[in-house]
């Protein structure tokens, strides 16, 4: 009994889903008419005159973009930092760069000790200078701005003044670049501000410059630029090298730094770099407190210091309330960091590789205009669908490999997801034509056996010549098939069968060289008369795309009516009459080659 019930839910179930699904269908289907058959009647209009058009839009926003927000762009950074989170390993820093934090710690520590919060004096600054002196460090640079003179310890102000005269230049102070609103007002030209250097060979022109530079002038002459830019979306990714003013360049930091304040090799630098962000690998950290007591005081006793003979240091505060924390690939980070980073990339040679940004929008501008010449010359085959998903994976395992073990990264995914995007606008109108050449009902009037009494139906097959190998019949008919689709796709009143749809199946590959072609009319006549004229357009159509068709072989036809019979036939009768008129069609022998002229009064 109890099985006796389920199975008659079960069965209301059934019935109820099967009753709903072909409601949906019905509905569905009058809901497609009403819009596809719009897009067909576009389509009758515009035929193939949508691709280029089409492709001069995209054209134009690229063209638009390029000069404006570059939002191609942003995408692309925004691909970047997925995949620099995502790969499997990152590189390792070189250790010729050390970062001194002031950090919490640090601040506590010396404030327990009496020397008093932040900031600091100068004078601790000045021992902290004097400890990584001793330790025979390369160079150093503070991410730290000094701009005016304490009047609480003017020692310490001499002191550090002192300390930056004696280094040679290798101890760099911090400068920030004002705005250029300040430029107008300042007595300080380009070719005299800290850092600077040439970007010609005989500048002409050196404009004012507006800098916010340390209080010494020993400090303010060994001093370059703090100055970063964030993208569009707010995210660092991009470290400035220099900031030009007329014919000059200013350095950043992390450039002087780098080259020792030489000038040509300044000059010879790019004007950013891109870092290859880390977020599991830092570079070597320091406290200052441990430094300047030559104590374990911020970390563990059993934890050793980072070498430093021979290593560029940064020196800037990390300490969370005083932190200028900026947004990087890599997460937040401290701006002490983002250029020792970049300091790193210089020194090591680990700054990442992109092409240049014209790059994404040239191969966009190729990509957009091959798929228009694909979709213009007829519809392609459906295997180029297979080749744009080939294509983005192989272009995302091209950028991991490429990131991770290369630091190459190739900016076009963009570009070819706009381009996906076109290639689907084309397949999506290439699909509408097809729709209507096939005579789905949802692009073109449904057959009406009340109205459309008779059929014409057309056998077209491509007969190619003795001589033709079988490498080149296979080039020849796909060839011809684009064309036949090209032709009946740009709006006839014919119908055609699949046959022409390339299918990898041997059942197809049978009939890949037929096509039939169906014309429905109310009279003999009048049916006849649509077959002899589109079948003569076809004529002139092939010819005209191939002048070389007689050579490689020829199109024959054969012909065959149907009546449907009476007004208001049987739905199965009209069935089975068409189902036996194509079957004797296909297998007719009288056929004739396809020309310019095609009477059928007499067949």
């Amino acid at each position: 009994m109890r099985k006796s019930i389920l199975q008659r839910i079960d069965s209301l179930c059934e019935a109820a889903l099967a009753r709903l699904g072909h409601s949906f269908i019905d509905h569905w289907g009058a809901l497609q008419q009403r819009y596809r058959r719009v897009y067909a009647h576009i389509a009758m209009r515009l035929r193939y005159a949508f691709f280029p058009l089409l492709a001069l839009a995209a054209l134009g926003w690229l063209a638009w973009d390029w000069q404006h927000d570059r939002q191609l762009a942003s995408a692309e950074d925004a691909i970047f930092d997925q995949i620099i989170g995502f790969r499997p390993w990152e590189p390792k820093p070189s250790r010729q760069v050390v970062v001194v934090e002031i950090d919490e710690c640090s601040i506590q520590y010396m404030r327990e000790q009496g020397a008093g919060g932040w900031p600091w004096s100068r004078q601790l600054h000045a021992d902290l200078i004097d400890v990584l002196d001793r330790a025979g460090v390369r160079a150093v640079g503070f991410d730290v701005q000094f701009t005016d003179p304490s009047a609480q310890d003017p020692l310490g102000d001499a002191t550090l003044e002192a300390m930056a005269e004696g280094g040679a230049g290798r101890f760099v102070f911090g400068s920030t670049r004002l705005h250029p609103d300040y430029d107008r007002g300042s007595p300080l030209r380009a070719s005299q501000a800290p850092s600077s250097y040439p970007l010609m060979a005989r500048p002409r022109n050196d404009p004012a410059v507006a800098l916010l530079l340390p209080y010494g002038k020993a400090m303010a002459g060994n001093s370059a630029l703090l100055n970063v830019t964030r993208g569009g979306d707010g995210v660092l990714r991009d470290v400035p090298l220099r900031e030009q003013v007329g014919d000059w360049a200013l350095a950043s930091l992390p450039l002087r730094l780098a080259t020792g304040g030489n000038a040509r090799a300044m000059a010879a630098s790019p004007g950013s770099i891109r870092i290859d962000w880390r977020t599991r690998s830092k570079l070597p950290y320091a406290s200052a407190a441990d430094l300047l007591t030559g104590r374990a005081i911020c970390r563990s006793p059993s934890e050793p210091l980072p070498a430093l003979a021979g290593r560029t240091v940064l020196v800037g505060y990390t300490a969370a309330g005083l932190n200028d924390a900026k947004p990087t690939p890599a997460g937040l980070m401290p701006g002490v960091e983002v250029h020792a980073e970049a300091t790193e990339a210089l020194l090591a040679g680990s700054a990442i590789w992109l092409p240049p940004a014209w790059l994404k929008y040239a191969l966009a501008a190729v990509l957009l205009l091959l798929t228009t010449f694909a979709f213009f010359r007829g519809e392609p085959a459906y295997e180029i669908d297979d080749v744009f998903v080939a294509t983005n994976l192989v272009l995302l395992i091209a950028a991991f490999v490429g990131l991770t073990a290369f630091r190459v990264f190739f900016d076009i995914f963009a570009a070819i997801g706009f381009v996906s995007l076109y290639f689907g606008l084309c397949r999506l109108y290439a699909g509408v034509q097809r729709g209507r050449a096939i005579g789905n009902n949802d692009f073109r009037a449904q057959f009406d056996p009340a109205r459309d009494r008779v059929l014409a139906l057309a056998r077209v097959r491509f007969v190619p010549d003795a001589k033709v190998n079988p490498r080149g019949l296979e080039r020849r008919l796909r060839e011809y098939r684009r064309r036949l689709r090209r032709y009946v796709h740009g709006g006839l009143d014919a119908v055609m069968l699949e046959g022409v749809v390339e299918r990898k199946s041997w059942l197809w590959e049978a009939m890949e060289d037929v096509t039939v072609l169906v014309w429905t009319a109310s009279d003999r006549a009048t049916a006849a008369a649509m077959a002899e004229r589109e079948l003569d357009g076809l004529h002139a159509h092939l010819v005209a795309h191939d002048d070389t068709l007689p050579d490689d072989g020829s199109v024959h036809v054969a012909i065959a009516f149907s009546d449907v019979g009476n007004p208001d036939p049987d739905f199965f009768e009209v069935r089975a009459k068409v189902r036996s008129v194509l079957g004797t069609l296909l297998a007719e022998r009288t056929e004739w080659p396809l020309s310019a002229r095609n009477s059928l009064s007499s067949r």
